[in-house]
């Protein structure tokens, strides 16, 4: 008895953590599962690797069932993430410094959905994406090393008035 009490007590306390995770409008609660993070091979015209891109994102489920299903399942789905962005190019046609966020969407859609299963998946959002170069040039080296800004100290206002 007192194990089913702790058992219930435990589910009230997470119920407001899945109920909070579709509510910026992805999908249904319990039902969006975050990606690990995708390194993806960035090469220019003549096939030279020149940076990497480093995306971010959501996958939902149709349910939450079938986002347990797909959590279990996350290593075999980041794997057929790997092999398609290093199979085929992940730029635009029009500039290789560029990644093609709709094409590459739905390439990994359809990795998520033949792994996982067409009807369990519903959507891949990819949320950032973060291009650095492979050597980066002196401006952009000097910048990561710079030590962070100090944030501006608040200016006060006068206990004087004005004078007119």
């Amino acid at each position: 008895m007192r194990a089913r009490l702790v058992l219930i007590a435990a589910l009230a306390v997470c119920q407001p953590v899945l109920a909070a995770e579709g509510a910026d409008g992805k999908g249904a609660p319990g039902t969006n599962v975050e990606l690990p993070v995708l390194i993806a091979p960035m090469n220019d015209g003549d096939g030279k690797l020149v940076s990497y891109a480093y995306i971010s994102g959501t996958l939902t489920a149709s349910t939450p069932g079938d986002a347990r299903a797909v959590r279990d399942r996350i290593a075999f789905v980041q794997d057929a993430f790997v092999r398609d962005v290093n199979g085929a190019p992940i730029t635009r046609a029009d500039d290789p410094a560029a990644v093609d966020k709709e094409a590459l969407t739905a390439r990994l859609l359809a990795d998520a959905r033949k792994t996982i299963g067409p009807r369990r998946v519903k959507a891949v959002v990819i949320e950032r994406i973060q291009i650095a170069p492979l050597r980066p040039t002196q401006a952009q080296a000097a910048q990561a090393l710079a030590p962070p800004e100090a944030p501006a100290a608040p200016q006060q206002a006068s206990a004087t008035p004005p004078e007119k």
